[in-house]
């Protein structure tokens, strides 16, 4: 249905215009769709991409995920394995442990595995029900203008789709023009978006080429360990699971070794021989030499455009980060944009979004290299070097796994001097509304200010209060078992908060709608100074509080 000729959403064709309609893109549409916004999500293929490519997220993807209700622990399409995770020499001896079996502290398991395919096909049929998103598949941009009011993108059929059926056609016979008043590109390594606002990279030259081969095993395949890399200079290995049913193995192509032979289908099957797998119980799903790197946008925005996924970033993929940093792009870019449009925050809040996110993807890109440097060693001399020092550094711990990387937002909408705060939030199982489940389920999520066996409400006052209520946040006493719980909001089940919160000496918590710690504070008085400098930093269109 059309806006009103009265409207001010009839002078575009878009609230959001989205170009690149992969997982980022679309949980993206999906945020915004929620609120009602109209949002243009443009892919280049008319269909999806059938193979798979990420296989793994965290514990954090997992927690936004359940905000969409697929929730990662009783999913069929979704996997997970109580095991460590190993990085062994050629001997089959442990060079390093990470603890990839923990459950985290916001709630979920660490590491879960997946078929991408599968849920790309969950949140495009979620799109599908939300009658203000309209899906323009087939379609690229050419051109990218913007105004002090609008971005207007310019969009072809794109040529390889318009082609199938052989012969010379006109890509610009059914040319549009699309105006919206905000873009984003979500438009992947090559991102026209990201080209046409002029952005340029920060390149680290980090360049290894691996072969990844996905299998679907015809009957049960159990390896020990689950989840592991070989780090053996004949020819360095990852072997992880691919999701449920699935496999995946993956060889780094050696220095003079032709990338095109070897990710032959004979090629393959010889490198898979040796782990048993032939093409009798066996499918070999995909079979593709990828190109690790290691870059980033030095900027992530510019007017009203804004890239987000591997338009912003790409990483080697050995922490298996890749598409959950996109999709926290996704998220962190949802409630700004949706706070923009609806009036309750300026374009400004656009800045913390640079420079939260590109300094979080930072870390974990280089996260990612400092991984590649142990495992992509081709020198039989180097790697025996390599094994001697990691043995070591094994052995001075007593083989104690290294525990997940705990990652901080870059300067942004938080405040520095809490403790906890740019981190995500510890999350606990609570009794709520009738139910128990994790916080995030059974009181909801966005901007929250909680208070353990403290009315947060009180402490804040009433004009605090009215500027929480135009982010649309709320507040939320937790009590702790056996103290004064008559009146609160949430019961603390099993002393997450309570000990989260003694360990910090906190008594209250701002949270952000992404599950980051916007600020915590030992008092009331602490807390309404910490809380006016969020609110300074989210630039709420909203008088001072005196």
């Amino acid at each position: 249905m059309n806006a009103p000729a009265s409207s001010p959403h009839s002078r575009f064709d878009a609230d959001v215009a989205i170009i690149g309609g992969g997982p980022v893109g679309t949980l993206l549409a999906i945020l915004l769709g929620q609120r009602g916004k109209r949002v243009t999500l443009v892919e280049r293929w008319s269909k999806a991409y059938g193979r798979p490519r990420a296989v793994t997220y965290d514990h954090e993807i997992a927690r936004i995920l359940a905000t969409l209700g697929i929730d990662s622990e009783r999913d069929p399409a979704i996997s997970y394995h109580d095991e460590l995770y190993y990085w062994k020499d050629a001997r089959g001896e442990n060079l390093q442990i990470v603890d990839w079996q923990s459950q985290s502290a916001s709630g979920w398991r660490v590491r879960y595995w997946f078929n991408q395919p599968d849920l790309e096909a969950r949140l495009t049929r979620i799109v599908d029900g939300m009658p203000g998103v309209t899906q323009l598949r087939g379609w690229e941009g050419t051109e990218l203008v913007q105004d002090r009011d609008s971005v207007t993108v310019s969009l072809r059929r794109t040529p390889q789709e318009v082609g199938e059926g052989g012969g010379d056609v006109d890509v610009d016979a059914d040319a549009r023009v699309l105006r919206a008043q905000y873009l984003v590109g979500a438009d992947g390594a090559n991102s026209f978006v990201r080209e046409a606002l002029g952005i340029e990279n920060e390149d680290r030259g980090y360049f290894f080429d691996w072969l990844i081969l996905d299998l679907i095993p015809r009957e049960a395949y159990t390896a020990q360990p689950t989840q592991w890399q070989l780090c053996d200079p004949k020819r360095p290995t990852t072997i992880v699971p691919g999701g449920p049913g699935r496999r995946r193995w993956e060889f780094m192509v050696l220095p003079g070794e032709s990338a095109e032979e070897l990710q032959t289908t004979r090629r393959a099957w010889e490198l898979l021989a040796p782990w048993g797998m032939t093409p009798d119980n066996a499918e070999l799903e995909r079979s593709a030499v990828y190109r690790f790197q290691a870059r980033w946008a030095k900027t992530w925005h510019r007017g009203r455009c804004v890239i987000a996924g591997d338009a912003a970033h790409l990483m080697p993929p050995f922490a298996g980060e890749g598409m959950c940093a996109g999709l926290r792009d996704a998220f962190a870019l949802g409630w700004r944009l949706n706070a923009m449009l609806e009036g309750r925050m300026s374009d400004a809040v656009l800045d913390s979004y640079t420079t939260e996110r590109l300094e979080h993807a930072k870390h974990y890109i280089e996260f990612s290299q400092a991984l590649g440097k142990i495992i992509c060693i081709a020198n039989e001399n180097e790697a025996a070097e390599r094994d001697v020092k990691m043995k070591a550094d094994l052995l001075a711990r007593n083989h104690q796994p290294v525990p997940t990387d705990v990652c901080h937002l870059g300067p942004g909408a938080w405040s520095a001097g809490s403790a906890h705060a740019g981190e995500l939030s510890v999350q606990g199982v609570v009794e709520a509304n009738g139910r128990r489940d994790r916080f995030d389920q059974a009181v909801g999520h966005g901007w929250f200010v909680i208070g353990l066996d403290a009315d947060p409400a009180q402490a804040l006052g009433p004009e605090r209060l009215e500027q929480l209520a135009l982010i649309e946040g709320r507040t939320a006493r937790i009590g702790t078992p056996g103290g004064e719980n008559t009146a609160c909001d949430a019961l603390d089940i099993d002393s997450t908060y309570q000990q989260w919160l003694e360990k910090i000496e906190a008594s209250y918590v701002v949270l952000r709608p992404d599950f980051y710690v916007a600020a915590t504070a030992s008092s009331a008085a602490q807390l309404r100074e910490r809380f006016d400098e969020v609110i300074a930093k989210l630039h709420v269109c909203v008088r001072e509080v005196v």
